[in-house]
């Protein structure tokens, strides 16, 4: 009785009012005049930085009438959604509407021989940007960010800048995660519009677009590959590696693509997560042919390893740096109570990070969303493994065929052909558009030191084309581990058998089951980190324990995989759960993920209230 009760819960689809406004500690203390000020990309780092963040205008019109033309709705704060309460909107964005933004900016003067660069942190989910009323770029994606050089449409003194956006949320076939315009149980809130950080820099007309930091760990070195935003035959890099000061590696080359030799190095670990500085220049002969530094960014890395490799026992365990190393996850899905999925400040991803680590984890599993650099960036310097999902996308899920059966029924599955149609990938277009955002996030992404494995899908949210999808992201990074599909519908890929289950007693599942990548072929034909051809096996979710806090819920509806009363029998349920974790460990478990970091409107089976205030744990 109690599963049915639980699958009943997943499937409330209720038009519902907006949540009950709870605030966190961090609300009151957001400024307009001063918000998500830190420097948004801490791995490529510049002195020039114009923060665009704080009150812009906004409207909402009709997808056919006219945009505002100055009459305006009113103030929102960038960089949060309208449907958020510290947007100061509290309006839901829906299919058929256009939200506009508008602002001016003002330039002293336009340097010589500099380009001056747009950059949006991520805007949900298509939008058209205009610089003093010229096109300045179109983007599609929710969760990328993109970058536009404006420099020929603008002039010294004001100019206005606005940026106009379209969501279907869940009513089209774009990656959307967990948002719907009907939240309840399992889905939340939509969001919609610019929800990360908008600013500029001025760059030198040849300037590094891209760097890609892959640590060699087995051979004592960083590779590199520095890309330019122009073919520059004249180009020098130098570049320098540091650690506490002290200068540890030297090179100075004219290739874009090289090594660095990092002697006696510091492994990267979460109890000794070691960073070290990285400071790149572009060298660039002038007029008299003498080499000069053009531009110069700042950025780190680490060296550690991910692999799959057999223990004394010969079972196939995931290593961190050839060492078996459980991971010891929680599931985090990002969501804020005043925010929605914009955080209020620095400060509240640094607290939720730091709060897990004391519960005693070692991973977060990035649930169905990516996150602004700056999280990312915490993970890494604080010593925060991470296993980054792919936001899922797609049409109307059969929820009962991909989610309700596979819970009852766990070995109950679809057959690969048979997917598209039951998870929302009978699109063309929308298959195409997971491969191109799956590409994007992992160049995106790929230089974090904390990125340990990808979760390609979820439940079989929107899963099509395992085998191929599969051999795609280990053709983009075989420096870390996959995760082909978590939860059920396994086909026998990637380096992890991995299930969910929060209904039935925990078991490890099935030991050393071959690695099948690429329709059948072992992983040795094809570059892996799985060295012994064999899956670890993981538990990617469970528990779920639903504890609601008085005065601390969002929604009044109480949704969790087992009920509880009190704070003490909390503890004494998730300590129960712990040890059976490590009995299984034991068995040849090799990580599990617990849900989850913090209750998100209906669900109240968090760690945290969903406000931040109450640690059940406490």
């Amino acid at each position: 009785m109690k599963l049915l009760n639980a699958l009943n819960a997943l499937s409330v689809n209720k038009e519902t009012a907006a949540p009950d406004s709870l605030k966190t500690p961090w609300t009151d203390r957001v400024n307009p005049g001063h918000v998500w000020e830190e420097y948004p990309r801490p791995q490529m780092v510049r002195d020039s930085y114009i923060n665009l963040n704080g009150l812009w205008h906004y409207a909402i019109r009709g997808i056919s009438a006219p945009g505002p033309r100055g009459s305006w709705d009113g103030k929102i704060l960038v960089p949060f959604s309208p449907e958020s309460m510290l947007s100061g909107v509290m309006r839901q964005l829906k299919p058929g509407q256009v939200l506009h933004y508008g602002r001016r900016f003002t330039l002293p003067r336009i340097p010589k021989a500099r380009r001056l660069l747009l950059h949006f942190g991520a805007v949900d989910e298509r939008c058209r940007v205009c610089v003093n009323g010229h096109e300045a770029g179109r983007h599609q994606g929710g969760y990328l960010p993109f970058t536009f050089d404006i420099t020929v449409l603008v002039h010294p003194g004001h100019n206005t800048l606005t940026v106009s956006c379209l969501d279907d949320s869940d009513t089209g076939c774009h990656t959307r995660g967990k948002q719907m315009l009907k939240r309840g149980g399992i889905f939340y809130t939509a969001q919609s519009g610019i929800w990360q950080t908008v600013w500029m820099e001025w760059v030198p007309d040849i300037y590094v677009e891209n760097i890609r930091l892959t640590p060699e760990y087995d051979r004592g070195r960083l590779h590199c590959r520095i890309t330019l935003n122009q073919p520059s035959p004249d180009a020098l890099f130098h570049v320098t590696a540091s650690a506490e000061g002290e200068t540890v590696a030297e090179l100075s080359t004219v290739s874009s693509d090289f090594s660095l030799d990092i002697p006696d190095f510091l492994p990267w670990t979460p109890e000794a997560p070691y960073l070290y500085d990285l400071k790149i220049e572009l060298c660039l002969p002038d007029k008299a042919q003498k080499r000069t530094v053009t531009d110069c960014v700042a950025s780190y890395f680490a060296m550690r390893c991910f692999s799959v490799e057999r223990d004394a026992e010969g079972i196939a365990r995931l290593c961190l740096n050839h060492v078996p190393y459980f991971h010891n996850g929680v599931l985090d899905q990002g969501y804020w109570p005043d925010g929605l999925y914009t955080a209020p400040c620095d400060e509240a991803f640094i607290h939720d990070i730091l709060t897990m680590k004391k519960a005693g984890f070692n991973m977060l599993r990035k649930h169905c969303k990516l996150e602004p650099l700056r999280w990312y960036y915490h993970c890494d310097r604080l010593g925060m493994l991470v296993w980054q999902d792919m936001p899922n996308g797609g049409s109307s899920y059969d929820m009962l065929r991909i989610c309700y059966l596979p819970t009852l029924i766990p070995s109950r599955g679809i057959r690969d052909r048979e997917l598209p149609a039951a998870t929302g990938r009978t699109s063309p277009a929308g298959r195409q558009e997971w491969y191109r955002q799956t590409r994007e996030t992992i160049a995106h992404l790929y230089s974090c030191p904390c990125i340990a494995s990808w979760v390609l899908f979820n439940e079989g949210w929107g899963q099509f084309d395992t085998a191929r999808a599969t051999d795609f992201v280990r053709g983009l990074d075989p420096t870390r581990t996959l995760d082909q599909a978590s939860g059920w519908f396994d086909h026998r890929g990637g380096d992890m058998r991995s299930v969910h289950n929060y209904f039935r007693r925990l078991t490890c599942p099935e030991r050393n089951t071959p690695c099948l990548d690429r329709a059948g072929t072992r992983p040795e034909d094809t570059p892996s980190p799985n060295r012994c051809g064999m899956r670890a096996a993981v538990i990617s979710e469970y528990g779920g324990l639903a504890l609601p806090m008085s005065g601390h819920t969002a929604t009044g509806q109480s949704f969790g995989y087992r009920s509880l009363t009190s704070q003490e029998d909390f503890r004494e349920r998730f300590s129960a759960l712990l040890s059976q974790i490590c009995h299984l460990a034991g068995q040849g478990l090799s990580a599990a993920v617990y849900t989850q970091v913090s209750d998100i409107e209906d669900e109240v089976n968090g760690i945290l209230t969903y406000d931040r205030i109450i640690n059940k744990l406490d």
